[in-house]
């Protein structure tokens, strides 16, 4: 049975003040001397009442949760490259437009980034539900759509509307058909809650403006065993020739990620070259 906050309050209450009126000096004020009477202090009605009155205010503050901190702020000094908006200590990143997907179809991407490794490495199967968020130009979708087979599905998430038109026409274009472009916003991926074996986010997690409800409702998409992958540039790494604010070290993301209950981490693939591939993996659900 749930007890309420207040019925929990009150009893607990109830209890210190029990054992308050047994000390001496609280026993002398209600004019019970310890080493004379006899009286018990709770024979004494008005005076007990009137120290509970008094003593009230002193327990309900002492028991009052203290304000959670925000779990964002701003600074007016920043890295160019941010946005102004920190997390756990992390200055969350410009976003990069769709008028940059270019970038993201370069041909020495295979080269610097080693998506065939990568996708090796996440073990996809045949007839899993796989979500890209921030899926971009849908570089990373389109390659693993083969690898689900016509019994699985891509779901390419994007909060600008001109890269889902981009995914659609190449999805178009290469005759496909498990690939399914979803329109998220800020704080929702819009991914169907319990179905999805893995969500992949590459090089996009720093740029959420909103990552905590972002993650929450990415764990809450996951089936149990359903893992995340985040892969981010490494910031451990100095050689890595990205933008400070769009790197991320292993420890910060764990960090972001010790939130969520409901999932852990499960392990950090280092064999990419300018990235790594930091999983987690959905809880199973306890047992009754």
């Amino acid at each position: 049975m749930d007890i309420s906050p207040e019925v929990t309050g009150v009893k607990r209450f109830a209890k210190r003040f029990s054992e308050v009126i047994y000390t001496d000096p609280f026993a002398r004020y209600l004019g019970y001397d310890i080493s004379t009477d006899t009286q018990h202090p709770k024979d004494n009605p008005m005076r007990l009442l009137a120290l509970a009155l008094l003593l009230v205010p002193v327990f309900a503050f002492a028991d009052e949760p203290k304000p959670k901190k925000p779990k964002y702020e701003t600074k007016e000094n920043h890295d160019p490259d941010g946005i102004g908006k920190f997390y756990v200590g992390r200055e969350i990143a410009q976003v990069m437009g769709h008028r940059a997907a270019g970038w993201l179809e370069r041909p020495e991407r295979e080269k610097e980034e080693a998506p065939t490794k990568l996708l090796k490495a996440l073990d996809v199967k045949e007839g899993q539900i796989i979500a890209d968020v921030g899926a971009g130009s849908g570089y990373h979708a389109f390659r693993m759509s083969p690898l689900v087979g016509e019994k699985g599905k891509i779901l390419a998430v994007d909060i600008q509307q001109e890269m889902l038109d981009l995914m659609k026409a190449k999805a178009k274009k290469a005759k496909l058909t498990n690939v399914e472009t979803i329109l998220g916003t800020e704080t929702d991926p819009k991914l169907p809650v319990g179905e999805v074996d893995l969500i992949i986010l590459v090089d996009v997690y720093h740029e959420f403006s909103h990552p905590y409800e972002m993650a929450e409702k990415m764990v809450a998409a996951l089936k149990p065993g359903g893992r995340i992958a985040f892969v981010e540039f490494r910031l451990e790494d100095e050689t890595v020739p990205i933008k400070l604010v769009h790197k991320m070290t292993e420890r910060q993301v764990i960090l972001e990620m010790a939130e969520f209950t409901d999932v852990e981490h499960d392990k950090t693939i280092k064999t990419l070259p300018w990235q790594h591939i930091i999983l987690f993996k959905k809880k199973a659900p306890k047992k009754d």
